[in-house]
């Protein structure tokens, strides 16, 4: 397809973007309008995957007659083959008349099957019959009809996992694959993000009668360097928050930062208090294993000065009481691994005797405990080290905003 030609599709269907994965999937949605051919539509929830069914039915000879959407996962298993396939008088207690179903309606015409993962096994056969035959029998009739129906379906479920697991059959989903249609996530299309912000702000500022809001050059980069789950859907709430809320049209980098889930940007963990256990509360598996090994280390050290007092004391013979060798834990603050535990029942070999000259607890002082400490040596080491924070932030392996508000947290402005 021509560049001419992708612009004026993507205008009149309101696309924003140039990424050559979101080319690919216009260019394709459009060769194939004109053949009968299923086409499967997949992608994350958000990124827009509604608009190529219409791209699609409009560029098809079928563009005159009926466009119906249905959403799958919002009707109830029990209602979803009347909805679909229609039903006779009687068919159920609440069937006091005939009712056609879209397939019904649309005959002529397209249909799109949004979350088609989701429907239920017994209806998946209604369809695949439709699909390979294009006949179908109304709830509680015997009679087949026929209709002439150009499917289209979506889905951001992971159909080849829903196969193994019994949930999909694998030759509908053959069926409905004839020709696959990919549209991508935001985050791979990083080179749009900005467009979609600029469109999405200026369409709010005319919808609000405001100034559009407007990014710092920092801002623009964690715009572009975050994850989006939700993809689009998510980028378009952001930018609408942003233009109710703030007075300043000027958005900086730390502003923007209030506006994303702290969860998909944070990477450190969090501090601990140091009250009672029951104050503590731990936001993923890491931030447990490093207060276990704190609290061995705490252990460790003062088991270290219990044995060091005994010797001085030397009222105590060793020699019937032997001290065991503890393996030293935290050698380094990365080390994640915890020692193997020595068991009392089974002695060391090695036995301190009161007459040997002992090198490592005649001088010895305790390490410093403070996780508080250890980050903010390594927050100052890493900003002498790098001149701007981004590049800090990149080694201590920490988003920008958790780095901003840690330097604000120690006073290291």
């Amino acid at each position: 397809m021509q560049t001419s030609e992708l612009q004026a599709v993507k205008q009149r269907f309101g696309i924003i973007g140039n990424n050559s994965l979101l080319n690919r999937a216009i260019d394709i949605a459009v060769q194939v309008a004109n053949t009968d051919l299923s086409v499967l539509i997949t992608g994350e929830s958000g990124v827009g995957k509604e608009n190529f069914p219409q791209i699609i039915h409009q560029y098809s000879y079928r563009k005159h007659n009926s466009f119906i959407a249905i959403n799958c996962g919002a009707i109830p298993e029990g209602t979803i083959d009347s909805e679909l396939f229609g039903h006779e008088k009687g068919a159920f207690t609440s069937a006091t008349s005939d009712r056609k179903g879209y397939f019904e309606v649309a005959d002529g015409g397209t249909i799109f099957l949004d979350e088609v993962g989701e429907l239920p096994l017994s209806t998946q056969v209604r369809l695949l019959r439709v699909l390979e035959a294009g006949e179908f029998m109304r709830v509680g009739s015997s009679k087949v009809q026929k209709t002439n129906v150009r499917v289209v379906a979506a889905t951001n479920v992971n159909m080849l996992e829903a196969i193994q697991n019994k949930k999909f059959r694998e030759d509908l989903y053959y069926r409905l694959n004839a020709v696959p249609i990919y549209v991508p996530p935001l985050r791979e299309r990083k080179e749009d993000i900005l467009l979609l912000f600029r469109k999405f702000a200026n369409d709010f500022a005319e919808k609000y009668n405001m100034p559009p809001i407007k990014l710092s050059e920092e801002a623009q980069i964690l715009l572009q360097k975050y994850y989006w789950k939700g993809n689009i859907r998510q980028l378009k709430n952001v930018t609408e928050q942003i233009s109710v809320i703030e007075h300043n049209r000027d958005i900086s980098s730390d502003i923007l930062a209030k506006y994303l889930p702290d969860s998909e940007t944070r990477q450190m963990p969090a501090l601990f208090s140091h009250g009672s256990s029951h104050d503590k509360s731990f936001n993923d598996e890491r931030e447990i294993l490093y207060q276990v090994l704190f609290d061995m280390k705490k252990d460790m050290n003062d088991l270290k000065k219990l044995v060091n007092n005994i010797i001085k004391q030397g009222n105590i013979n060793i020699s019937e009481d032997p001290v065991y060798e503890v393996p030293t834990i935290f050698e380094q603050q990365q080390e994640t691994h915890i020692p193997t535990i020595i068991d009392r029942q089974q002695p060391v070999s090695r036995i301190i005797n009161p007459n040997d000259e002992i090198q490592d607890t005649e001088e010895y002082t305790e390490e410093s405990l403070s996780l508080e400490e250890s980050e903010k040596r390594m927050i100052v080491k890493a900003l002498e080290k790098h001149k701007k924070r981004k590049d800090a932030a990149k080694d201590l392996n920490i988003s920008e905003r958790t780095l901003y508000r840690k330097i604000k947290e120690y006073g290291l402005e």
